[in-house]
C-alpha cells in the first residue's frame, strides 16, 4: 500500500469522527490523557468538545526519520486538576506497533491507579501490525502504510525557513 498523505482538513475531520464515535458509545469519561506529541491536537479538540480536563503525557518512540528507538515516558503527567479523573480516555494519533499505547496503560495504573476506575483508548488510525486494539478508532489500516500528517512539514523547517516563506509570499 502506498503512503497515506493527510491534509489539514482531513485530519480535523478524522478528529471529529473520533469524537462522534466516543459520543455515540455513551461512555462517560471525566478525564482526557493525550500522548504527546501525536495526541496533542486530538486531546485539545476532544477536551473542548466534551468539556473535560486534559492531561498530557509526553512520550517518544520515534527519532530520526521513520526509525523507532526506545520508548521514553515523561516523569509525570502535566495537568491542571489536583487529581486525575476516574474514567480516563487516552488519545493518540495512531497505533503503529501499538507499544506506546500498550505501555501507557500500566504506566498510568502504576502512577495514578488509585484514582482510575476505567480507561479506554482512542486513535485516528489503527494499523493491523499493532499489538493492541484501541477501544475507539476512525480508520483501520490493514496494509500498515506510513502516514504523512499535515504538521510534519515543520519537522524539516526552522524559523529562518518561515521568514523566507513569508518574504516569498509578500513578493508574489
Amino acid at each position: 500500500m502506498p503512503d497515506l498523505h493527510v491534509s489539514w482538513s482531513d485530519y480535523h475531520r478524522l478528529i471529529e469522527k473520533l469524537a462522534l464515535q466516543v459520543y455515540k458509545s455513551e461512555w462517560q469519561f471525566n478525564q482526557l490523557v493525550c500522548l504527546a506529541r501525536g495526541g496533542l491536537r486530538i486531546g485539545d479538540v476532544l477536551s473542548r468538545l466534551f468539556d473535560v480536563p486534559l492531561a498530557v503525557l509526553s512520550t517518544s518512540s520515534y527519532r530520526a526519520g521513520n526509525s523507532r528507538s526506545t520508548l521514553v515516558f515523561s516523569k509525570d503527567l502535566s495537568m491542571t486538576t489536583l487529581n486525575l479523573g476516574s474514567h480516563v480516555l487516552i488519545v493518540d494519533d495512531l497505533v503503529d506497533s501499538g507499544v506506546t499505547l500498550q505501555k501507557t496503560i500500566p504506566w498510568l495504573q502504576q502512577h495514578y491507579g488509585f484514582y482510575i476506575e476505567e480507561m479506554r483508548t482512542g486513535v485516528l488510525w489503527y494499523k493491523d501490525c499493532s499489538v493492541i486494539k484501541p477501544d475507539y478508532y476512525v480508520d483501520y489500516l490493514p496494509n500498515n502504510p506510513w502516514i504523512h500528517q499535515p504538521f510534519e512539514e515543520y519537522e524539516n523547517m526552522n524559523p529562518a525557513d518561515l521568514l523566507e516563506r513569508e518574504s516569498a509570499d509578500r513578493n508574489s
